[in-house]
């Protein structure tokens, strides 16, 4: 029994978008802004943040430019169907669109979130969660406003002109939708690479001369690089979170549709994932309102708050998934409903574990903090063995995911079914993005606010309180990186399927033997890439911080009256440098991503670039996560001895912690979630320069 529910998905993304825009920003610039001083910090912030990523957007819009030109040029001769640049250039308009939003709502709620904070901790939770929200709900929307766009026309095109290549209608639809993921995927990683390296080197500079050198608490407005950081927050944690997020969530939808129509599901193959996105978003406005705490400021009362909030969600699409499989699939199809499920089950026990090894609730992370009392070293040592002990239960997960996904929905009698069966897991994991993102999110919001409220001299229970925020959100961004590596996982296992598919599509059949040369190569090519990616990353972060960490001292020295409070630091300078240095360093890991598939792919053929492809995953999935929870760990480590354990702020303990920490920053908030767009963007380019490669390689 087929019905025809594709119009769910244009309204689900007008739901998302004008509850984002209507009821949740309405009621934060509602909120109090806070003192003159609270409201001059949050400006400074905003300023910084906005001339980022005005030059960040500058410099991207001429690579998409170029890479439009380049991708039309072989639309002319026949390579790719017409629509594929178009498609391109607004992948890439709508990623960058969902940063610039949820940064922009970031920077307008530090102070107010500060300013809640006066009043109650749960009026503190309430302003950042729904910044949060705004940030969660404006990808989604803006997702499938993009998909249902792009559907819709195509349908409507491919139904009065011939199909290329002699594919059915769907199958051209699809095939093209495929390819505007690559603009999602060079967005996103331009902009988590970017940000990435502007908030880590200004938090890292920060952090080693302000802390350790200079003995100053976090966020001191003697710091000259303190609004940096603040900057640093919002532009890499947020507009390049959602960048990141936006593609993850839009590349498993196209990838799960593309494998609904090889499976010989047609039209419904196509209408599941795009209904179920739906329904996550009426799942994850009905969530937000199960967030909220009583006034206590523990971890364990925040985090039971925002768990409601997840929980809640996932329960209303486990439920309403079931009528959505068997009405539009049929009965026949009900194993596509488990492998759903076994999605959703995978997402919250990935995010559990992660909060384990990350939360100073729990022995991991305590067990670093206790380190602490023997230097930086073991602190370092320990930190690192905690990243690679907490690789173990997630690897399990995704791979007892695949397994489940693959058979339920039939893989054993169709492999197309089973191949089906794992990208709509990712689809069920991503379905709640809304308010997984939004958890994630109102982290960098809390961090602000920490720092306005320590700027702005508030009363010692107001930094308590911004701290418990800011404790939290650390715990729930390491578990939506987690949340979002496994995702990736899973997509990009989902995109690999759906390159062998297109290269069928061109008439190439694949050799895909463990023994065939081409794919061994590959496979050690991949494996190789994720690590040189995190050189270049990491590499780049410590350039840019050491001219941080100069500019610090300088001004600690040369400006007279700084130490004692009766000169002002030069902020802009500190802002300057990380910006000039970001954009930079951004560059070279970004062609890596793009340019190593197609040379792979013309040096040793397509064998060769699919199994790079499946090196990369592999390596990237397990490195990403052992890089996230490591930075998670030693992040919350350092806070746990600033609540007064193993002698608090300012002892041996603590610059031991601050040391493990600097050291974390790019760990899991640079190298680490950039990890997940490197693998699947690389799926995308090796798409939609398919048929260049299989015409053009050097082995035939």
């Amino acid at each position: 029994m087929n019905i025809d529910l594709l119009w769910l998905a244009p309204v689900g993304s007008i739901l998302a978008l004008g509850f984002a825009f209507l009821y949740l920003l309405p009621y934060i610039y509602r909120q109090d802004k806070g003192t003159e001083r609270m409201q001059e910090i949050a400006l400074a912030v905003k300023v910084g943040a906005r001339a980022y990523l005005k030059r960040q957007y500058l410099g991207v819009a001429i690579f998409f430019v170029i890479v439009f030109f380049i991708l039309l040029a072989m639309a002319m001769k026949n390579y790719l169907a017409i629509f594929v640049p178009f498609a391109f250039l607004t992948g890439g308009f709508f990623s960058g669109l969902s940063g610039f939003i949820g940064m922009t709502t970031a920077t307008e709620s530090s102070n107010r979130t500060a300013a809640a904070a006066m009043k109650s901790l749960n009026s503190g939770l309430r302003v950042a969660f729904s910044s949060g929200a705004v940030m969660g709900l404006t990808v989604v929307g803006l997702g499938l406003l993009d998909l249902s766009i792009w559907y819709y026309f195509l349908n409507w095109y491919y139904g009065i002109h011939p199909t290329p290549l002699g594919t059915d209608k769907i199958a051209a639809i699809t095939s093209t939708m495929l390819c505007f993921g690559m603009g999602a995927s060079s967005m996103a990683l331009f902009a988590r690479v970017g940000g990435g390296i502007f908030t880590k080197a200004a938090d890292v500079g920060a952090d080693l001369v302000g802390k350790v050198e200079a003995g100053i608490p976090e966020d001191d407005p003697r710091n000259p690089a303190v609004i940096a950081d603040n900057v640093g927050d919002n532009v890499g944690d947020v507009a390049g979170m959602g960048a990141d997020l936006y593609e993850s969530y839009v590349g498993s939808i196209v990838a799960t549709s593309a494998l609904g129509v090889a499976a010989g599901l047609g039209v419904p193959g196509v209408t599941v994932p795009m209904v179920m996105a739906a329904v996550g978003v009426v799942a994850s406005i009905i969530g937000t309102f199960f967030v909220k705490s009583r006034e206590e400021a523990s971890q364990k009362v925040l985090l039971a708050a925002l768990r409601k909030g997840v929980f809640a969600s996932s329960f209303i699409v486990a439920v309403i998934s079931w009528p959505l499989v068997y009405f539009t699939l049929g009965p026949q199809h009900m194993g596509v409903y488990w492998s759903v499920l076994a999605g959703l089950a995978a997402g919250v026990l990935i995010g559990l574990c992660t909060e384990y090894y990350t939360s100073s609730g729990f022995k991991p992370t305590r067990s670093i903090a206790d380190a602490s009392l023997t230097g930086p070293a073991t602190v370092i040592i320990g930190g690192i063995a905690v990243g690679m002990m907490s690789t173990a239960i997630p690897v399990i997960i995704v791979c007892v995911a695949i397994l489940a996904s693959f058979y339920l929905s039939g893989g054993a009698a169709n492999f197309n079914s089973g191949l089906y069966g794992i990208a709509i897991s990712a689809v069920g994991m991503l379905s709640t993005l809304g308010i997984t993102l939004a958890t994630d999110a109102y982290g960098p919001v809390a961090d602000n606010a920490g720092g306005n409220a320590e700027m702005s001299h508030l009363p010692p229970e107001v930094r308590k309180r911004t701290d418990a925020l800011d404790s939290l959100g650390n715990t729930t961004a390491a578990t939506g990186k987690g949340f979002a590596i496994g995702s990736a996982a899973l997509t990009a296992l989902a995109l690999i399927a759906a390159y062998k598919d297109q290269v069928l599509i061109y008439g190439k059949d694949m050799g895909l033997s463990l023994m065939n040369p081409s794919v061994l190569i590959g496979l050690f090519i991949g494996g190789m890439l994720p690590f040189l990616f995190c050189s270049m990353t990491m590499a780049a972060v410590g350039r840019a911080a050491g001219k941080i960490v100069v500019e610090v001292r300088r001004q600690f020295k040369e400006i007279t009256g700084l130490m004692e409070g009766k000169a002002k630091p030069d902020y802009a300078r500190c802002v300057g440098i990380a910006t000039a240095a970001a954009q930079k360093e951004m560059i070279l890991p970004a062609l890596l991503a793009i340019i190593s598939p197609i040379a792979v792919g013309l040096l040793v053929g397509v064998e060769g670039e699919a199994g790079l492809l499946a090196g990369a995953t592999v390596t990237g999935f397990v490195l990403a996560v052992m890089m996230a929870n490591s930075g998670g760990a030693w992040d919350n480590a350092k806070k746990y001895i600033e609540e007064g354990h193993h002698g608090g702020k300012g002892s041996l303990a603590h610059k031991a912690g601050v040391v493990g920490d600097t050291v974390g920053d790019p760990f899991k908030d640079t190298s680490g979630p950039s990890l997940n767009i490197l693998i699947k963007l690389m799926s995308m380019v090796s798409i939609v320069f398919a048929s260049f490669v299989i015409k053009n390689t050097l082995l035939k």
